[in-house]
């Protein structure tokens, strides 16, 4: 029997659920040739929300086509031209043949490898004499416009982890660079997200960024727990088994809304399901979870400060106002001034997010973990 949840991988078909406003949405923008920026913590959706739209806008016109780029093991500018140049080509590139003639009709000066891939995922790709590609970057920039105009189609650049530029040598100049050519596009639409909220967010809302103003930025918002409620419900029943409305809404509670996880404990409870599902299949399968991460999490908290775990506690403990006097003594945080450190830090190392004045825990498992394992709170 197949699973009837899915995380860790694009939500795809049965799996996909809600964000109709938010697809409606990002349709429109890029039938209007918007260039887009999604934003939100990591493991929310944006790439299936991302890939849904695609699917549903290859449909309706053939003439619109989809570039995907994945910047995240892209460390410096050779493999951030490679990467991005092979994910073009292989995306307006029905063949081999028509690969070797898009290349030689978009470069001037650069002559790269082209490599035949017996691996499907990736049929053709390029490689560059850099110091070639270093005098030339210019083409490499430009190459997704070339394209486009000469193959008369609507070209939609999507870039995932595109915070991973600021990794590449010399960022500032680079963005500035990439900017400059980029908006200058009239036939690409540029869709650009990541797993770094908070770098992302100063990415497109700073305005001493190159990218501000770049085009609609987007905050991408959970999925709320009525539509979790319906799809928890729907995918017990296709698989023969059943679990009630207070169980369905107990799992999206506990999980915060938060798509990998909300789909994460369900699958749990569904394996722990021989009928139908309990509140006493739930817990026994939040502890299984909480043994299958101790481990990694305890190695977490290790690295944490003891000035970071009072902040996690106090958070924990639904604290909302840090700054007050009586929350600073009783939880051991030191000054305010201290406790903006410690939410930067914890922002940098990705365990918390912050919504304005609102702190969240990123991950609701490890949440949990604190609570039931380490803090030892009911």
């Amino acid at each position: 029997m197949n699973s009837p949840f899915n995380y860790g991988k694009l939500a795809e078909g049965a799996y996909y659920t809600d964000r109709e406003k938010e697809s409606a949405w990002l349709e429109q923008q890029l039938n209007a040739g918007i260039n887009t920026m999604l934003i939100s913590p990591r493991r929310w959706g944006k790439s299936s929300l991302v890939q849904h739209v695609a699917a549903r806008m290859k449909r309706k016109d053939k003439k619109t086509v989809f570039c995907f780029i994945d910047l995240y093991n892209t460390r410096s500018m050779e493999e951030f031209a490679e990467v991005y140049s092979s994910a073009l080509l292989k995306s307006t590139s029905g063949s081999f043949e028509e690969a070797v003639a898009t290349v030689k009709s978009v470069f001037r000066h650069i002559v790269p490898a082209i490599n035949l891939s017996p691996d499907p995922s990736s049929e053709v790709s390029l490689s560059f004499d850099w110091k070639t590609v270093k005098k030339n970057l210019n083409e490499v920039l430009d190459m997704a416009e070339k394209i486009a105009q000469q193959k008369k189609i609507k070209l939609i650049v999507c870039v995932d982890e595109f915070q991973n530029i600021s990794y590449l040598e010399d960022p500032a100049a680079f963005q500035k660079k990439l900017r400059a050519h980029w908006q200058k596009h009239h036939h690409v639409t540029y869709v650009l997200y990541g797993s770094r909220q908070h770098m992302m967010t100063d990415f497109f809302t700073k305005p001493s960024m190159p990218f501000y103003k770049f085009g609609e930025v987007f905050f991408l918002e959970k999925i709320p727990g009525k539509y979790w409620t319906s799809f928890i419900t729907r995918r017990f029943k296709d698989t023969g088994k059943s679990i009630g409305e207070t169980e369905a809404v107990a799992i999206a509670g506990l999980m915060k809304n938060h798509p990998y996880f909300v789909q994460q404990l369900s699958q749990a409870v569904w394996l722990k399901t021989s009928r139908k599902a309990t509140m006493t299949n739930i817990e026994e399968a939040i502890e299984d979870l909480l043994d299958q991460y101790t481990i990694l999490y305890q190695k977490e908290a290790d690295h944490l400060t003891n000035f970071q775990l009072n902040f996690l506690k106090a958070l924990a403990d639904g604290v909302t106002s840090f700054t007050k006097r009586a929350v600073l003594s009783d939880y051991d945080l030191g000054s305010s001034a201290n406790v903006k450190r410690i939410k930067e830090a914890l922002q940098n190392k990705e365990i918390i997010d912050v919504f304005g004045k609102e702190v969240q825990f990123n991950d609701p498992m490890f949440e949990l973990w604190l609570k039931k394992r380490y803090f030892r709170r009911r």
